[in-house]
């Protein structure tokens, strides 16, 4: 009778300590996720959210594109608010944050002004066939004549970028006169203005956790410089 009697206990004391056993190897999992998960980069920890805009059409990234931040501009290469910015402003967002892999930024067009902003704009995509998106958008600001006074259409466009450091003349001017990318280009426009552009230039920043915060106009770099920092605080 005692031999019966003491089996049950014998048994019983076996499951009590693999249960142990196992809460023990749960526990022993549990802090090595944790000492992984304290160990891994920011970006893991906090991913960014995917922008609403679509910027797929738009400019290729400058930057990286793990940025925390995204700035994307509106502007019309006609516009010469958007000119002092890119030469004031810019610089020192690019210097500061863009650089230092703490920003991104994307160029949608935004061709308000007249027919000949459409040609500009097109003219980025053919640049951007042979790797000259940004040297192309520099260059065509810095060159920038008056609105509407017939600098930015086709046969002056083609003079004015011959001066682009490695551009293939012939090719650009093949691809502007095929006119492939100007629905592209209209398709930018209706993009901003469904996001709230009115004018040009303007921006949406958008931060890591997704808040969007609209600049409008060619607001001086402090502008920018602040919204980034809170952003990123």
């Amino acid at each position: 009778m005692g031999k019966n009697k003491q089996e049950p206990m014998k048994i019983k004391t076996k499951s009590n300590k693999t249960k142990f056993i196992i809460i023990g190897a749960i526990i022993v999992i549990a802090i090595g996720l944790s000492v992984i998960s304290t160990n891994t980069s920011t970006q893991e920890d906090n991913p960014i959210k995917p922008i609403s805009i679509d910027t797929t059409k738009g400019s290729p990234i400058l930057g990286s594109e793990l940025a925390q931040v995204t700035i994307i501009e509106f502007g019309d290469y006609q516009c010469p608010f958007c000119q002092k910015w890119n030469q004031n402003t810019k610089p020192l967002i690019e210097k500061n944050y863009i650089d230092t892999g703490k920003a991104k930024l994307i160029y949608v067009d935004f061709p308000i002004i007249g027919p000949d902003s459409i040609k500009a704009h097109a003219g980025s995509y053919c640049a951007n066939e042979q790797g000259l998106y940004w040297q192309y958008r520099d260059f065509v600001y810095a060159n920038q004549g008056h609105e509407n006074n017939g600098w930015a259409n086709a046969n002056n466009l083609k003079k004015l970028v011959a001066g682009i450091n490695g551009l293939d003349i012939d090719s650009f001017s093949k691809c502007i006169d095929s006119g492939k990318y100007e629905d592209r280009v209209k398709e930018n426009k209706n993009i901003a203005s469904k996001n709230g552009a009115r004018s040009t230039p303007s921006f949406i920043v958008i931060g890591p956790d997704g808040q969007e915060t609209p600049i409008a106009g060619a607001q001086p770099y402090s502008v920018f410089q602040k919204t980034i920092d809170e952003m990123l605080a």
